[in-house]
């Protein structure tokens, strides 16, 4: 099962990693947790400069609906509450925790072993209060996307294990070693929303995640979904047309194809709120490039810097030429060694200086590989021929707002012109103008 369109980028860099277990590394000394974890409003900080605080306790409060708790990584005292090198290239308010060494736990919440008879009120309250968010990279408040409105009919729920993303393992391993964990998260999900239609896409190149799952999902009502290995698969609007055969409209959300669409990672850390009452305070990042000495997949805190993750991996062969967080098609390039993981970091990828030259640009030959590649089925030649001309209103027009940026058309360019970063811009723009 598949979409029309996308592209089939090498995923060979995924040998480095995947077959390697996840590892969990000791206490570090310091953590940065960065206050704007999640899609809408940051929350706001509840402890101040000298709290001692415990693993798992509450240092910032959701601010408003569309806004996520955030909790200790481990325990020890609150030395910061200040801007750090931030994931986009700019400063961004953290907390910073001088760990003590002991992970001592705070009072966690009470697991909910009856939660198959729960109200779904208070499973999704549950998940409010333990601050999940999506952990494949968009990082919208789990709470709120499990709450559709009124007058958008859900009738199917899907989890995304597609990790279409050359290098990345995390889900991979994750679906490997925390099986029932996933299938559980989605049963809780399928209570929440009321739905009997729940499915887990993944990429046919994880058979072992794929038989896995199936052996576990024997007797539920969960269907595990193989899918073609094509790149964006793992995008919510494809995943839905690959799985229920549905299109979301221009400029819609998945809910009005009567859809809600969610991580593997994120069913996984539903699992541990309801059934374990544990807040999301760590998650599983894949350390990888051919220039790491030890590329591997780690279990790591929120709030671990960039550096101390690639100490972990013991450290680099040569001076990387670009370092991503995420994937090499939609990730983003990072200014500073300090900048602290979060929530929907899913990967660390190294590239070498020859990976990431960046190729002259050179005219448009109109040979059509970005309109066959994209998946939104946009004509990004034209599209941007019109933004560099400052033609707002025809970028508008021909629909650029409907672009996921997923990068599949700057990459089959013979000519290596920006093309995602073109249509980037473009919609910053129009945002700016309404």
């Amino acid at each position: 099962m598949t979409f029309e369109g996308g592209i089939h980028p090498a995923d060979s860099g995924k040998v480095l990693t995947d077959n390697r277990p996840t590892l969990t590394p000791p206490v570090l000394e310091r953590y940065q947790v960065l206050l704007c974890e999640n899609v809408g409003k940051p929350p706001k900080p509840v402890v101040n400069v000298g709290d001692q605080v415990g693993k798992y306790q509450l240092i910032a409060a959701a601010d408003g609906f569309v806004s996520a708790n955030l909790h200790s990584p481990t325990s020890g005292k609150v030395v910061k509450i200040g801007d750090v090198p931030g994931p986009m290239g700019i400063p961004a308010p953290a907390i910073e925790i001088e760990a003590d060494g002991e992970d001592a736990s705070a009072e966690t919440f009470p697991g909910l072993a009856g939660w198959r008879d729960a109200d779904p009120k208070e499973l999704v309250k549950r998940l409010a209060d333990c601050g999940l968010v999506g952990m494949g990279g968009a990082s919208f408040p789990t709470h709120v996307k499990l709450s559709p409105p009124p007058d958008k009919k859900v009738d199917t729920l899907i989890l995304n294990g597609a990790e279409c993303e050359p290098f990345l393992t995390a889900d991979h391993r994750l679906m490997l070693e925390r099986p029932r964990d996933v299938i559980t998260g989605a049963e809780i999900m399928a209570r929440i929303l009321g739905v009997d239609d729940v499915n887990i896409g993944i990429e046919i190149n994880k058979r072992d995640a794929i038989e896995s799952l199936e052996t576990l999902a024997e007797g539920t009502k969960v269907k595990i979904i193989p899918l073609m290995v094509r790149y964006p698969q793992g995008s919510e609007k494809h995943l839905i047309q690959a799985i229920a055969g549905r299109e979301v409209p221009s400029g819609g959300l998945p809910a009005d194809a009567g859809c809600v669409v969610q991580n593997v990672a994120t069913a996984a850390a539903c699992t541990d709120a309801v059934l374990r009452g544990l807040p999301l305070v760590e998650r599983i990042v894949t350390v990888t490039g051919e220039i790491v000495c030890r590329p591997g997949n780690w279990k790591l805190k929120i709030g671990t810097p960039l550096l101390e993750a690639l100490r972990l991996a013991g450290g680099v062969t040569e001076e990387p030429g670009k370092i991503i967080f995420g994937g090499p098609m939609m990730g983003f390039a990072q200014r500073s060694l300090e900048v602290p993981i979060s929530k929907n970091t899913s990967g660390i990828l190294l590239l070498t200086r020859e990976e990431a030259l960046r190729h002259r640009s050179t005219s448009c030959i109109r040979c059509g590989r970005c309109v066959q590649g994209c998946p939104m089925h946009l004509a990004s030649c034209l599209l941007a021929t019109a933004i560099e001309n400052g033609r707002w209103d025809l970028a508008l027009q021909n629909h650029v707002m409907d672009c996921i940026e997923c990068g599949s058309c700057a990459y089959v360019c013979p000519a290596h012109r920006p093309l995602v970063q073109l249509m980037r811009s473009a919609k910053m723009e129009l945002r700016k103008k309404r």
